[in-house]
């Protein structure tokens, strides 16, 4: 029986999860050992919900996400809320933004709450490929100190295809002391250092959000249409393939390097409209096996609510 690839072929095709588990077990046993990286498939998925000591956590965005996911989700999934768990507003998005994040003590006492402790396997989903609450959930844990956090490849929509079971039953999970966590480490700018970089050809400063709202044709969501003067659009959408899969590791790789070049990722800031979808972006850059570049969380939301400079077109 030939072995299948584990990172393409296995995620893009729907097949018997008996045969498949068969196959990724010989692998292991060839192999020895799988590099954990950021994105899981559906089919790994469903092999892993036969382990102990797996958090599977549902993401989805929405006024109505809450409901959608008390009336079906992948089983054993527990639901964490963008608006109320991954942000801590303020009254005014001129103050950090649309979601900026919320204290780490905060965090911390949230994962507590999930299960999650620092030994524990995490996988993430939403409905948006990843691209959304997901891929800031991954980001966020990532900062937190926690290694072992995957986002599902494709989202909700593919695992379901896949045949990942689905249930309405609420799962009930032993909760955990508070996470051990006293900082976020990985690097954030504010707006000031997004200024001073962002007319300074050694940084790359990144928009990720859609072309049409770069070149300021339109603004559906923040106050202002345009984009910070000497950033650069790299939608995230791009980093998706047509099924919407992430595109793969060395895709990516070629992209990025050269976009960044000969850069530091020091060097390098992403921003979206509020630092959601610039964490699916971050998760990109990972994948391609890139350092993990500065978040700037603000983004659009806060930059533009400022009386900050504000360019439109295609520079």
């Amino acid at each position: 029986m030939a072995v299948l690839s584990i990172n393409e072929t296995m995620k893009k095709n729907c097949v018997d999860l008996k045969n498949v588990i068969t196959v990724y077990d010989l692998y292991v046993m060839e192999n020895k050992t799988v590099k954990t990286t950021p994105l899981i498939s559906p089919v790994d998925l469903a092999r892993l919900m036969k382990q102990e000591h797996f958090i599977l956590v549902d993401a989805r965005t929405g006024p109505d996400a809450r409901e959608k996911y008390n009336a079906e989700h992948l089983e054993g999934a527990q639901f964490v809320d963008l608006e109320k768990d991954l942000s801590q507003k303020s009254a005014d998005p001129a103050i950090g933004g649309r979601h900026p994040l919320p204290s780490i003590k905060n965090f911390s006492q949230l994962l507590g709450r999930l299960g999650i402790e620092p030994s524990t396997r995490v996988v993430v989903y939403d409905d948006k490929a990843g691209a959304n609450a997901a891929a800031r959930f991954w980001w966020m844990l990532k900062a937190a100190g926690h290694e072992n956090i995957q986002v599902l490849d494709g989202g909700l929509k593919t695992a379901i295809e896949a045949g990942v079971p689905v249930t309405n039953i609420i799962p009930n999970i032993k909760e955990r002391q508070v996470y051990p966590a006293d900082k976020w480490i990985l690097p954030t700018v504010g707006a000031d250092m997004v200024a001073k970089s962002a007319g300074d050809k050694s940084f790359l400063v990144v928009d990720v959000r859609e072309a049409f709202r770069y070149r300021g044709e339109s603004e559906p969501i923040d106050t202002v249409a345009g984009h910070i003067p000497g950033a650069v659009n790299i939608p995230y959408a791009e980093n998706l393939d047509g099924d919407g899969y992430f595109l793969s590791a060395n895709e990516l790789a070629d992209k990025y390097k050269k976009a960044i070049g000969d850069r530091d990722a020091k060097q390098v800031i992403v921003h979206c409209g509020s630092g959601v979808t610039a964490c699916h972006t971050l998760l990109a850059m990972e994948q391609a096996g890139l350092e993990t570049p500065n978040l700037y969380v603000g983004s659009w939301s806060e930059w533009s609510r400022n009386n900050r400079p504000v360019a439109g077109g295609e520079h």
